[in-house]
């Protein structure tokens, strides 16, 4: 992240770049600050976002190097690679409007009509771009490569679409307020994205409810089919994966599984960062911990607040 990305040598210091990567980094280094500020997000995100779940995305520290968790085509691999996908295609839409990239800028006015009491102006997420240069990154390895199995590639290639899909569906019309002493009397509106948490939250719903796929003959060409005949066919905003996950219960390298042991868990939730759930029935120790905090705030005219240390005694449960 503190490379200048300003001579093709660069690209050789990223590890893990397949070669259609690495030829589109030395064509287009003025994206690699943006590329690899997506990965630290999808990082950081996706830890986030399943923290509170057996499976809290710890395995993707490793990467590049993933483990089989991440590799054989499980529903966490389906969610990690839609939600890299998203990350590229909007970390490039927000980089367009920042003027950080030399080659775009925000995006065109919208081609609908502005709605009552406002106008479109401002600067616009360019989400096209994004979508594009996004795309690229992300599908080409996939397309040309020999990289895993046809079907593991036609469902990295299916689920890297799902998350740009998901960017595309954020796309919401943002205002700013213009009048005397903030009356609101003009609107100034634009497209803008969310923030990549909220992407990730839409995929995590898509995550728990991802379909079972098999890659067979569909007629002509091979397609991905639901393995259960009783479920509705795969539509173009599931995720899908190929094989089952681990329980996450227990270590288990072969299978990419590194445990819930030592795992603190909410001893009164119902949900999974339940001490029942989380510690998979094992039990839970109890830890008593001494916490500082700031407490008695009183804010001084003018400008400052002081505030006293309070210690108090919590309780934390780690799963056995």
């Amino acid at each position: 992240s503190r490379v200048a990305w300003n001579e093709s040598q660069h690209c050789r210091l990223l590890a893990g770049l397949l070669p259609d990567q690495l030829q589109m980094c030395r064509r287009n280094l003025e994206l690699m600050h943006s590329i690899v500020r997506a990965a630290h997000h999808t990082k950081s995100i996706c830890q986030k976002t399943f923290a509170d779940m057996r499976w809290n995305c710890s395995s993707i520290q490793r990467a590049p190097s993933f483990g089989p968790d991440l590799l054989k085509g499980t529903r966490e691999s389906a969610f990690v690679s839609a939600l890299a996908a998203a990350a590229v295609s909007h970390t490039i839409a927000r980089a367009c409007t920042s003027g950080e990239l030399p080659l775009c800028s925000c995006a065109s006015s919208p081609a609908e009509a502005p709605g009552p009491g406002f106008r479109w102006g401002g600067c616009g997420d360019n989400l096209a771009y994004g979508l594009q240069l996004g795309a690229a990154f992300a599908d080409s390895p996939l397309k040309s490569s020999k990289l895993g199995t046809q079907g593991l590639r036609a469902m990295n290639l299916h689920n890297n679409a799902v998350g740009r899909q998901v960017v595309s569906d954020s796309l919401d019309t943002k205002c700013k307020c213009h009048g005397v002493s903030g009356s609101c009397s003009v609107k100034t509106c634009w497209k803008g994205l969310p923030n990549l948490d909220a992407i990730a939250s839409d995929l995590k719903s898509k995550y728990l409810a991802a379909i079972k796929v098999s890659h067979r003959l569909a007629g002509p060409r091979k397609q991905l089919i639901a393995k259960e005949m009783d479920i509705r066919p795969v539509q173009e905003t599931d995720l899908v994966y190929l094989i089952n996950s681990p329980d996450y219960c227990t270590p288990n390298l072969h299978l990419g599984s590194l445990g819930t042991q030592d795992r603190q868990c909410n001893k009164s939730s119902v949900g999974s960062d339940s001490c029942k759930l989380l510690c998979c029935g094992r039990g839970y120790n109890t830890y008593t911990e001494e916490v500082e905090e700031r407490c008695h705030c009183k804010y001084h005219w003018c400008c400052y607040v002081l505030c006293k240390r309070c210690h108090s005694k919590v309780e934390r449960y780690v799963c056995k």
